[in-house]
């Protein structure tokens, strides 16, 4: 991991707190917010992964402070924002990352606590996140919060209703939040990602091949068809525009949802 703590592009000093910050994509953000200059606080329900996400930072010199945390339970979701602040004594940028994929399969065919499971995460654990810090946040009257939402929230796709509809909850929340907390000098956004390259799409594109009896390369493919670049997301696509967000660069976007999509969706 290459984490060049010199180059600050406008987070110095700042302490962001990243969810899900772990693995994958969050740890990709993780390490984007680090290399602008920011304090970093990363959790996870995977103790173990946390732990070794956190030491990896930290031999890049950041510093990083990890906190176990299963952002779907009210207590654990509350435990952690208290010991970042406590840490920290401030937090300025929250990226609400953790989520899972969930099931694909038709509708009737998805049992009420795979439904659940989907939306506690995906959707309550935004909220919850989020309230967490947003106290804080009014008294120093600054904040920015930033929730990872997905095109599946802007359109349809096959067999993901409780992943659809726990994204697009999520701008729901995030452009009423923006509308409640801009008086307050805090700005709410969410990051809208196409199919990111990684272990992830893969394993959504397995499950739609299994559940319309297809190959995984023709329920990959229309991910790359419909886009104008003719290609996959990059994690540090996606991680870029977490770090704009959280800058002054942004200071007057706030309720926004920003697609880094490769053009798959354009609204």
């Amino acid at each position: 991991m290459n984490v060049d703590a010199g180059n600050h592009t406008g987070l110095s000093g700042r302490v962001a707190v990243v969810t899900g910050g772990n693995r994958g994509i969050g740890l990709v953000i993780t390490r984007a917010l680090a290399a602008a200059g920011a304090r970093v606080a990363i959790s996870s329900r995977d103790a173990a992964s946390l732990g070794r996400a956190a030491a990896d930072l930290e031999a890049a010199g950041v510093e990083c402070l990890a906190v176990p945390c299963d952002v779907a339970d009210p207590a654990s979701a509350d435990a952690m924002a208290a010991a970042v602040l406590e840490h920290f004594g401030h937090v300025d940028v929250v990226v609400a990352n953790a989520g899972i994929a969930g099931p694909t399969a038709p509708m009737h065919e998805i049992t009420y606590e795979q439904w659940r499971e989907c939306l506690a995460i995906d959707l309550d654990g935004v909220y919850l996140t989020f309230r967490g810090f947003v106290p804080a946040m009014i008294e120093r009257r600054q904040g920015s919060l930033i929730a990872i939402s997905s095109i599946t929230g802007k359109r349809p796709l096959y067999g993901r209703t409780p992943y659809s509809a726990a994204k697009m909850g999520v701008i729901g929340l995030v452009r009423t939040l923006a509308l409640e907390l801009g008086p307050h000098g805090i700005r709410v956004n969410s990051v809208v990602p196409g199919a990111v390259d990684g272990p992830r799409i893969k394993d959504v594109a397995r499950n739609l091949a299994r559940a319309r009896g297809i190959s995984e390369e023709e329920a990959l493919r229309p991910f790359i068809d419909t886009s104008p670049l003719q290609r996959l997301v990059r994690p540090e696509e996606v991680a870029a525009a977490c770090v704009f967000l959280a800058s002054d660069a942004a200071s007057g976007i706030t309720g926004e949802d920003l697609n880094v999509s490769a053009g798959i969706v354009m609204y």
